[in-house]
């Protein structure tokens, strides 16, 4: 696989082309974060064409499973990239690398741990929510080989960190595209032809992030111009400040963990296994929009660190400022796009009146909150690259967890159905005002310390 041209680390180019720099190691993440999420529609495609309504609520009821290995992934990640980034900016090479090498090895040792763990909780969590006989064999049949390769998805999305971060976005790109079109090809084999169902899904995940981790190893060993493997020194320092550094993100996808949970339960309560259906297809929307801001928040970070650490606090904020100024145009864009196709899009996924139903009622109230959670999303990613792992920690848990969970208990025995569609807008409204005085208190410090010259 060759590689594209590389975009330099440089201030300069940073300062000449803000928003022309920040597309070119944005949009291969976004392209990259995608393909990933297209992965997801994808199996929820075959899913509910062919193994109906149960087989799309037996996974969705899994997804806080998913959540968790991405926040254990993103905390170990985004912690490690942003020292590497800023020791990068301050030219210290051995620490780079160091910070890389610690990073990776203690991601892998984590999320193997944490999938034996999980393996042996899939029976109290199926008698919590009190899934029907159909739904939990669905469940077991897909995530028992699931939890083989959501380790092997971790470990890929940290390593593309790294390669962005070394100014190579393009090259986990293209291995987004070759594992989608891949996943796309075995569910289509596995569960059409082969009629393996559930299981099929899940295995030609597997064999997909398989080959995506064959070619990520390649990049490391024979193309990488930066973080290269190596011995290294275990530092518990470090390791405490990834940890704190990235425990924003932590917080941020454990509440989606949790809040994952809790619409779940809310809606099985309330609503039934229809329910859980429609809220899944809806959440296929949500899920490739917040990738596309996680992608965002990946290309930005690795600019916004190497700025900072460079002492360029005015250009690392310049940054974060015309990053808001993108996601925000990007979440107008979505939702008229909803606007648009949100009367046929619940029959792409399922054939069955009262779910589609639900769908056409409540994909559109629940899309109002895609014009405010990229800046909630960005205003986090950008404090966590600057070493503020607090007001990144507290805008995260806000619109994960507090509010959200709040609203998720409130507003459904109220409102049914439409209390679960109005839960996340509400959430990201308030937690905009949020943002904003975090942003405005961060730039009276960089102000005053400007003035002061340091």
């Amino acid at each position: 696989m060759r590689e594209g041209k590389s975009e330099k680390m440089n201030l300069e180019n940073i300062r000449i082309g803000k928003r022309k720099t920040i597309m070119q190691f944005a949009l291969p993440a976004i392209i990259a974060m995608m393909m990933t999420s297209l992965i997801t529609v994808v199996d929820g495609f075959f899913i509910g064409n062919y193994v109906g309504k149960e087989g799309l609520a037996a996974v969705n009821l899994g997804l806080p499973i998913i959540y968790l290995f991405l926040a254990v992934g993103l905390m170990i990640s985004v912690g490690g990239i942003a020292i590497a980034g800023m020791a990068l900016g301050a030219k210290d090479m051995q620490k780079c690398n160091d910070v890389f090498n610690q990073t990776m090895c203690t991601v892998t040792g984590i999320t193997v741990l944490l999938s034996a763990v999980m393996y042996l909780c899939i029976e109290p969590m199926l008698a919590f929510l009190k899934a029907d006989a159909q739904v939990a064999a669905y469940f077991k049949d897909y995530y028992g080989i699931l939890l083989l390769q959501l380790p092997i998805m971790v470990i890929n999305s940290s390593f593309s960190m790294f390669i962005r971060g070394e100014g190579n976005p393009q090259y986990f790109m293209k291995v987004s595209m070759i594992t989608l079109g891949l996943n796309a090809l075995l569910d289509y084999l596995f569960v059409r032809h082969i009629g393996l169902g559930v299981r099929g899904i899940a295995v030609a995940s597997l064999i997909a992030t398989i080959v995506a981790l064959i070619c990520v190893l390649h990049y490391f060993l024979r193309k990488s111009t930066v973080y290269k493997f190596r011995r290294f020194g275990f530092s518990k320092e470090t390791l405490v400040k990834t940890l704190l550094n990235g425990s924003s993100e932590f917080v941020g996808e454990m509440s989606l963990s949790i809040s994952m949970f809790a619409y779940n339960f809310v809606i099985m309560k309330y609503i039934g296994v229809d329910g859980v259906s429609a809220f899944t297809i809806v959440g296929y929307i949500s899920y490739i929009f917040s990738m596309i801001l996680i992608g965002f928040g990946q290309g930005a970070s690795p600019l916004i660190s190497f700025a900072y650490g460079a002492k360029e606090k005015h250009l690392a904020t310049d940054v974060r400022k015309l990053t808001n100024q993108m996601v925000f145009g990007a979440g107008v864009t979505t939702f008229l796009l909803v606007l648009l196709g949100h009367k046929w899009y619940g029959g792409l996924f399922i054939d069955n009146e009262a779910v589609e139903q639900m769908v056409q009622s409540g994909i559109v109230l629940f899309a109002v909150s895609f014009l405010f959670s990229g800046i909630n999303t960005i205003t986090s990613f950008y404090f966590t690259s600057i070493g503020k792992a607090k007001e990144s920690a507290i805008i995260s848990s806000s619109r994960g967890f507090v509010l959200l969970l709040i609203c998720i208990f409130l507003l459904p025995p109220l409102l049914g159905m439409t209390g679960i569609w109005l839960a996340a807008p509400i959430t990201e409204t308030l937690t905009l005002l949020l943002s904003l005085f975090f942003i405005a208190s961060d730039s009276r410090s960089i102000k005053i310390a400007s003035l002061h010259g340091t």
